[in-house]
């Protein structure tokens, strides 16, 4: 069965993405469109229209041209904006550089992605630099000063008069994030302007936002959740834009209170911060209308928890690097019979789930690959051909690796990764449900669940908590075992200090099972 949006279609602006995303620009003039939120430094939309061209021409006087690769290797700030949309400008392709990379893995994705030049912050320096001399890159620059790194200033001191280039939407490449994935290298996601520019508006038809709306940026724009949905959208739309370098929940709640932001984009583990920690107690934060949750699973009672707590609408969407951002979104407010839902397939696009041993197509309620066909679906992978045709087939749908179902109203619902479903004996036991159980728990700060290898059952659950308040292991188990069907039961648990997490809150659910196979090796 395949389901699809059944609102009108929307028209999508057939032009480059610089064009679409400053289309507002002129009209709004002084309004600030980015604000850095440590240091209040201010960026207005005539100003950041300005930047950007002065970076194109910069760009161009040394002689980056249509197609080259500029590597973004910075925070968030005001900055990364004029970065991106300067290089998009002049049909130039952004690769976003993970801000947590090692040397080795900058070397690997400087490489792979051919890049020309690279802009970065002198905190970074100690890893851009070595990582810079092994791999073909012509120049560094540098917001700020640092010795072997051109003053990214020097950029902008030019005429501001770039050279127009002719940009094939459809097929030019502007955005080349690369995907962690599960096993091996990341990957180069090969983003079009289309793309990009078809996730913003389609996703913005949805849930739309107002000229009096104050966002902050506080996940990574190197990811495309921050890059797209957040960074272009805002800008796009109209709206303020507070940037956070990084994450800091008392900062966070300082300048959500400062700022009187309206509205979060946030991942799982940021909203179950807002749900539980005593912190949020101290700040006003009576301005926020609305959340938004993506890039993993959020389990119900979590999200009802937020949104009671705020007294604030949060709706979920679901949606991968590869698809350039969204492709499910719930709709606000959220039925109440729809919590806990990503919501239905966005506009122009079309959804359908299979069985992951047949490939039959199921029907309502069937659990299975949630398989995603539209305009935002990525070229494939670069210099991956193989990798591109397992997940793209030859009737164009991109296979996401992601276990859900639809109900009958075409709402979908995500339960976990393929490769992540635990096999405890002939039984599928998803780990995303048993953690959004763990941590409906008032003592349960954090959790996570992986597979942990077991003589009889072949593998079993094993969950990792952290405590704000004494409990025994044996408890966690009972009241886990009280909600759910025999076979997903949590055999052994470990209480921890952490729970391991990649930049955009993901649980690095590998960190931890590489960690219990060291375990049983010894």
């Amino acid at each position: 069965m395949i389901f699809e949006n059944n609102d009108p279609k929307v028209a999508v602006p057939h032009k480059d993405l610089t064009s679409v995303v400053l289309q507002r620009a002129n009209e709004l003039g002084e309004k600030p469109a980015l604000i850095d939120g440590v240091s209040g430094r201010t960026l207005s939309y005539t100003e950041l229209k300005k930047q950007i061209n002065h970076l194109a021409s910069g760009l161009h006087q040394r002689g980056f041209k249509k197609g080259d690769v500029c590597a973004v290797f910075c925070p968030n700030m005001p900055e990364y904006a004029t970065i991106f949309l300067g290089v998009a400008s002049i049909g130039g392709i952004n690769t976003t550089v993970n801000s947590l990379y090692s040397i080795n893995d900058l070397v690997h994705q400087f490489n792979d992605s051919n890049a020309k030049f690279l802009i970065t912050i002198p905190d970074f320096m100690d890893r851009a630099l070595p990582a810079a001399k092994k791999c073909g890159i012509e120049e560094i620059f540098v917001l700020g000063e640092a010795e072997g790194a051109t003053p990214f200033s020097e950029l902008l001191s030019n005429d501001g008069n770039p050279p127009e280039v002719a940009i094939d939407p459809k097929n030019d490449l502007v955005a080349l994030p690369y995907s962690s994935g599960t096993t091996g290298l990341s990957k180069g996601v090969m983003l079009t302007h289309e793309n990009l520019v078809s996730d913003m508006v389609l996703t913005t038809s949805i849930n739309t936002l107002t000229d009096d709306d104050v966002l902050i940026g506080v996940l990574p724009f190197f990811h495309i959740y921050g890059m797209v949905l957040i960074l272009n959208l805002a800008i796009f739309k109209g709206v303020s834009l507070v940037t956070m370098p990084r994450f800091d929940l008392e900062q966070f709640l300082q300048i959500v209170e400062k700022y009187k932001i309206t509205c979060l984009n946030l991942v799982p583990p940021l909203v179950l911060a807002l749900s539980k920690h005593p912190l949020v107690e101290k700040y006003d934060v009576s301005s926020i209308r609305l959340i938004s949750s993506g890039a993993a699973p959020l389990g119900q009672e979590l999200e009802q928890a937020c949104a009671n707590r705020l007294g604030c609408e949060i709706y979920q969407g679901y949606g991968l690097t590869e698809v350039a951002g969204a492709s499910h979104i719930n709709t606000i407010p959220v039925p109440t019979d729809k919590v806990g839902a990503v919501g239905r397939v966005v506009p122009n696009t079309y959804s359908k789930i299979i069985d992951t041993e047949s490939g039959k197509e199921l029907g309502f309620n069937e659990r299975g690959e949630v398989l995603i066909k539209g305009p935002h679906v990525m070229k494939g992978y670069l210099n991956n051909e193989e990798a591109t045709n397992h997940c793209i087939d030859q009737d164009g749908w991109f296979h996401t690796g992601d276990i859900g179902y639809a109900d009958e109203d075409g709402y979908f619902f995500i339960v976990d990764r393929v490769k992540e479903l635990i096999k405890y004996k002939a039984y599928q036991v998803a780990p995303a449900e048993l953690e959004a159980i763990l941590v409906s728990h008032e003592a349960i700060v954090d959790a996570a669940v992986i597979p942990s290898p077991d003589e009889e059952a072949g593998e079993i659950p094993k969950g990792f908590v952290v405590l704000n308040q004494d409990m025994d292991p044996q408890e966690i188990m009972d009241f886990v075992a009280e909600q759910v069907a025999p076979h997903k039961k949590i055999r052994k648990i470990e209480i921890v200090d952490e729970i391991p997490k990649s930049a955009s809150g993901k649980i690095l659910r590998r960190v931890l099972v590489e960690q219990e196979r060291s375990k049983i090796g010894q």
